[in-house]
């Protein structure tokens, strides 16, 4: 297994500054995105903010030869949608925006679900559900917890909805590399896995489906999707383990802690 990073109070500073700068990025968009805006449209929109507003650096763009800046996911997508320019919102659809910024060398990653205004009260409840999920797993976040414990709880409230979580994909430890150690499962058992320790960094990004949890690949080689074409959602912020809890990096403006 890679060894995992603890951060220096140096280090953790500088991952503060990319995750502040990242919250603003989703603070820009909460107007920009809305029905008739194409995915690449946000894209562009995102890179040109990121690169001269922030005078920083996309971090998505060319790993693992990937093009774009952001993942958009719409409805059954469910992660890894990516931007086209004839893919127009419309007033049903919920999307999710996955983005990564670096500065300084280290890196925030998080994503934000948008729900268009006529979207159904299903999907409305989904995302909902979701973001709750992933704030259930990030309560449980602090030095001497478990993997496991995290995991759990994202899986526990989110079953006990009525939803499935998506085994394929997990949070990852994060710092001057996009993915690093540990992975960070949204099921589990707790008490098992890694135990936390202080100065850790990494995401929980806990995607969500409304029906069963199995999901297949595009021929694109990219863009994941429910095998039932049921709606997904995702919610993704990155937390640091402080001496007796978590920090939010990427909380963003409108966001209460629980």
């Amino acid at each position: 297994m890679d060894k995992i990073t603890i951060k220096t109070p140096e280090e953790i500073e500088l991952m503060r500054e990319s995750g502040r700068l990242l919250a603003q990025v989703f603070t820009m968009l909460d107007d920009f995105i809305v029905p008739g805006v194409s995915t690449l449209e946000i894209n562009d929109k995102v890179d040109d903010f990121i690169t001269h507003d922030l005078q920083s650096r996309p971090a998505s763009k060319g790993q693992y030869g990937y093009e774009y800046v952001l993942n958009t996911s719409i409805n059954e997508v469910v992660c890894h949608g990516v931007p086209k320019a004839d893919e127009l919102l419309k007033s049903k659809d919920i999307i999710n925006v996955d983005i990564t910024l670096e500065k300084n060398g280290f890196i925030a990653d998080s994503s934000k679900m948008y729900v268009m205004p006529d979207a159904s009260p299903i999907a409305r409840r989904l995302v909902k559900t979701t973001y709750q999920a992933m704030w259930e797993g990030i309560k449980e976040v602090k030095p001497g917890a478990t993997l496991g414990d995290i995991g759990h709880a994202i899986q526990s409230f989110a079953q006990s909805h009525g939803y499935s979580v998506v085994r394929e994909y997990c949070g990852h430890g994060i710092g001057r590399e996009m993915h690093e150690a540990p992975q960070v499962l949204h099921y589990g058992i707790r008490g098992q896995g890694v135990v936390l320790k202080e100065g850790m960094t990494f995401t929980i990004e806990p995607m969500i489906n409304q029906g069963g949890h199995k999901i297949k690949t595009k021929k694109d080689g990219w863009t994941v999707v429910t095998r039932d074409k049921k709606l997904s959602a995702q919610s993704e912020h990155t937390i640091l383990v402080t001496a007796d809890g978590y920090e939010v990096l990427t909380l963003r403006p409108e966001e209460t802690l629980p």
